[in-house]
């Protein structure tokens, strides 16, 4: 297994493969294998590493497995850039923060599909319940604005892949349980052929949980968590050059909290359901491509408050994507496409919002000189409630060769974008739990521009180092009033987010590797103070080591987190401790079908908060049982 921190920087927009001239294919053989990998977020289109220019981070099936959380946010939260937070254990509120910026600006697919809730006061993922088993093949991660091709609100991309099915009947058994009354239980089974494949699967999680919130003095209670997520995809080669595919996928979880109702109650629970399914086209022919997809995702959350009905939304996300290329004529590639969205929400007392937005890309990529990639796009986004916005992004990525097979690699990108208000923020300005300066406060749209620039080399012996610095502003960023529950309010101004990305990889044996990144991020609100839950350093110090038979492995990961701040209702700002946590996981491969698994999170059981007033998980063992056939 290599885990790979791939920090990179040319488009994160629909990039298409430029053509290579003979010096350009030369030095790219003779490069580093990283530098060679095939990755398709950036473009959406498979394209290797060497000709983009975002800051990417790839996270393999092995390393998926091989560190064994439960959750994918525990996955995310040990690579460079990316905080976390969760409100207490197993599938309460949890945030993907990537380069400071809030959680819903970061995008999540998963094979292409977008997965973003419209019941929650804006519309993001609920991530809390992205479970990190045998589906996830693989995880791209984009940090940065990602809008050219992704929509302009986009400030970070994650894409999970799950696997496609080929060749004979296959599958896959697994069963693990531990601290907490945690019971985990998957099986998978696929194949394939040349004409149509099939990938099935089916995940049933259940936590004990623990209590969620320190101001549970009276009851006391462990908040418990049950997911039961089923996933089916299916692909049919119509002829070489044209595949349809259809994936579905639905989420039944219900999950039980603390500080909910009015008066404040401890015994909440909220039941969540999404159903999201895709269907799509892709034809490739020697010069041209075309991918045409639709998207749908309905979403139902009920939530209770001491057994009452306290909050029930429902919504719908209609989606459908065209993206194509072309390369006919030699010296570039022209990359153009177009989406629509739908939004409905209808709410518990009756009220339903939607709302349609319209968006059109065009990029232009080019190689002027050898080893020398640029890119140019420019989106236009046509928003039924706020009107028209242009977006655009440049990047560029040059290699240079420094001899015994070791590569430099140098990128720069900027970009911008905007964000229109969600439909809750809207609604909850304008209706009767808003008050003072939010209560009919009309919000604007929020705009974004951001860069990066990095250098990162690649040797020949497998290390791997590189250093990003980032700078992003978020203009009349809209924000909820922790202090006093007006509601929705707008700075006037920019709250900022800049730092630098650090990373390393290195195999310094064919049994030990080490690895490690660490993130300094600086951020500031209009009034020049530190967003909350966004901690100033972020760090993972990780060593891996493999038997020399491949039988056995072992996976340490030490992660620090340091000078982070929250605010509480009625008390203001806290600074949240510092804190040092150490997982530790193994594998051992019985026999070439069977193998047993564990894991210890936490293992100096670490008392620590990632919100304020909020429990995190102590030192907790579990282990498990994977059988393929």
């Amino acid at each position: 297994m290599k885990i790979k921190p791939i920090a990179l920087a040319v488009s994160c927009v629909p990039l298409i493969i430029l053509p290579v001239s003979p010096s350009n294919a030369e030095l790219l053989t003779q490069s580093p294998s990283t530098l060679q990998e095939v990755i398709v977020s950036s473009s959406r289109t498979a394209m290797p590493v060497s000709q983009v220019g975002s800051s990417v981070t790839v996270i393999e099936a092995e390393e998926i497995q091989q560190r064994g959380y439960i959750s994918v946010v525990d996955l995310l939260r040990t690579q460079p850039g990316i905080a976390t937070s969760r409100n207490g254990g197993p599938g309460q509120v949890a945030t993907i923060r990537i380069r400071g910026e809030e959680g819903f600006r970061t995008q999540v697919r998963l094979d292409g599909m977008k997965l973003a809730d419209p019941t929650g006061t804006q519309v993001g993922p609920q991530a809390e319940h992205m479970l990190a088993n045998e589906d996830i093949s693989r995880i791209e991660i984009l940090r940065g604005p990602q809008g050219l091709m992704y929509g302009a609100d986009a400030g970070g991309v994650i894409n999970l892949f799950t696997p496609r099915g080929q060749g004979e009947l296959s599958g896959q058994l697994s069963a693990e349980g531990g601290r907490y009354g945690t019971q985990q239980f998957h099986g998978n089974v696929s194949g394939g052929n040349g004409q149509s494949d099939f990938y099935l699967s089916a995940t049933d999680l259940h936590s004990a949980g623990l209590s969620a919130s320190t101001a549970d003095a009276v009851l006391k209670d462990d908040d418990g968590y049950d997911n039961t997520t089923v996933h089916g995809k299916f692909g049919w080669n119509v002829s070489e050059a044209l595949r349809l595919q259809v994936v579905a996928r639905d989420v039944d979880a219900e999950v039980e909290f603390d500080n909910c109702g009015f008066p404040t109650t401890h015994d909440c629970h909220s039941d969540y359901e999404q159903t999201a399914w895709q269907v799509s086209a892709e034809y490739k022919t020697e010069h041209f491509s075309h991918n045409l997809a639709y998207t749908n995702t309905d979403i139902t959350r009920d939530s209770y408050a001491a057994g009452l009905s306290s909050f029930s939304t429902e919504g719908d996300i209609d989606r459908v994507e065209y993206t194509g290329s072309t390369d006919f004529f030699s010296g570039f590639t022209l990359v153009y496409g177009a989406d629509f969205e739908r939004e409905d929400i209808v709410t518990g007392d009756g009220l339903s919002l939607d709302r349609d937005q319209r968006g059109y890309f065009v990029e232009y990529q080019v190689s002027p000189v050898d080893a020398l990639f640029v890119t140019a796009g420019l989106r236009y986004e046509d928003n039924d409630d706020f009107g028209d916005h242009v977006s655009y992004r440049f990047t560029s990525a040059y290699l240079q060769e420094i001899g015994d097979g070791d590569t430099l690699k140098y990128h720069g990108s900027y970009g911008t974008g905007f964000r229109a208000p969600s439909l809750n923020e809207l609604a909850y300005n304008n209706g009767p739990w808003a008050w003072g300066a939010a209560a009919g406060l009309a919000l604007d749209e929020e705009t974004s521009k951001g860069f990066d620039l990095g250098l990162s080399y690649y040797a020949a012996s497998g290390l791997e180092l590189g250093a990003i610095y980032f700078n992003q502003r978020i203009d009349d960023e809209i924000y909820f009033d922790l202090i006093n529950f007006t509601g929705y309010l707008q700075a006037k101004g920019d709250s900022k987010s800049s730092g630098v990305e650090l990373f390393f990889d290195y195999p310094f044996t064919q049994q030990w590797r080490l690895f490690g990144n660490a993130t300094y991020n600086d951020t500031e609100t209009l009034d020049d103070l530190q967003r909350i839950r966004r901690p100033e350093k972020i760090a993972n110090l990780g060593g891996q080591f493999t038997s020399a038979d491949q039988t056995f492995s072992l996976t340490a990961n030490l992660r620090y987190s340091a000078a982070s701040e929250d605010e509480v209702y009625g008390v203001g700002r806290l600074d949240l401790d510092d804190y040092v946590v150490l997982d530790i996981s193994a594998n051992y491969q019985l026999t070439a079908q069977a193998e047993v698994y564990g894991r210890v999170e936490n293992v100096g059981n670490v008392d620590y908060e990632e919100v304020a007033r909020f429990n995190t998980g102590g030192s907790a063992a579990y282990a498990g049982l994977r059988y393929s056939f």
